[in-house]
């Protein structure tokens, strides 16, 4: 099976766009409200297309563009103005930022209750011991694709290839949760071939072009790859190599049309649950 991650992405969009009519009419507009400092092209691009989906969902969108010169304070001053403002009910602060801007200090400032990304320390932690949170949008949205491959966790082993506070931390406790029996590889893992080898489920985020081999995969595994780089032919390809992964995996997603579409939907889907929850 390959796993279409924009069919899935589209079915989390109509949900999301259904709740956000909901809150409408119960009085309240769900917002999201993206902070890009600079100019750096890619951050473009990223705020550009969550601009777009937010609008295709019917979520208010605003962005702040503030000049790379400006200070740490002056930027911590504007997020605090949208912790307090009502009509905000998610913050997003587009990374990187300048090198004189501390990414931690900035990223704790925004309120738990307003963390679109799940990646507040107080949301973190409320995901470790299993409490209600704003999560992680790309691991959320790979939970996503497995529930809807069918792929019943529970005593699975799962093998999460890298550890990033963004997508391999988050994404061993969410497997945890479903009680699958996780193991975390990295650069320092001896033998990487040899996790693969055993895992029914593998879910690579390491950055690295086609890292992961085919012939690694256990026979109906099911393969999850997060990667996105560009090949030697300037292709997108993923973490794994996907065609010889493909004769060998139960399921499977490709790259691109995978696990990408999924992290801007999960971004709506979070920011409609922040909205809600202030009304209940």
């Amino acid at each position: 099976m390959i796993i279409d991650g924009k069919a899935v992405a589209a079915r989390v969009r109509a949900e999301v766009a259904a709740q956000v009519a909901e809150l409408k009419r119960r009085g309240v507009a769900p917002g999201l409200t993206v902070v890009r400092v600079g100019e750096d092209p890619a951050s473009a691009v990223y705020v550009r297309n969550k601009i777009k989906a937010c609008a295709e969902a019917g979520l208010v969108s605003t962005e702040h563009h503030p000049d790379e010169t400006i200070s740490q304070a002056e930027l911590l001053a504007l997020i605090a103005r949208l912790n307090a403002d009502p009509a905000v009910h998610g913050i997003l602060v587009q990374l990187p930022l300048p090198r004189h801007i501390s990414e931690q200090v900035v990223l704790e400032a925004i309120s738990p209750l307003k963390d679109a990304d799940g990646f507040h320390p107080f949301n973190v932690g409320c995901l470790w011991t299993g409490k209600p949170a704003p999560r992680a949008c790309t691991p959320h949205g790979v939970m996503r694709l497995l529930d809807e491959a069918g792929v019943d966790l529970k005593g699975k082993r799962a093998l999460v290839i890298g550890r990033s506070n963004i997508v391999g931390k988050p994404q061993a406790a969410m497997l945890l949760e479903r009680h699958a029996t996780v193991t975390i590889a990295h650069s320092r893992t001896p033998d990487l071939a040899a996790e693969v080898a055993r895992a029914d489920v593998v879910v690579a985020a390491v950055g690295k072009a086609e890292m992961v081999k085919g012939a690694w995969v256990k026979p109906g595994a099911v393969v999850i790859d997060v990667g996105m780089n560009r090949g030697a032919d300037g292709k997108l390809v993923g973490d794994v190599e996907f065609a010889a992964a493909a004769l060998r995996a139960s399921a499977i997603t490709p790259v691109p049309g995978g696990v990408g579409p999924m992290t801007i939907a999960m971004l709506l889907a979070n920011t409609a649950e922040l909205a809600a929850r202030t009304v209940r």
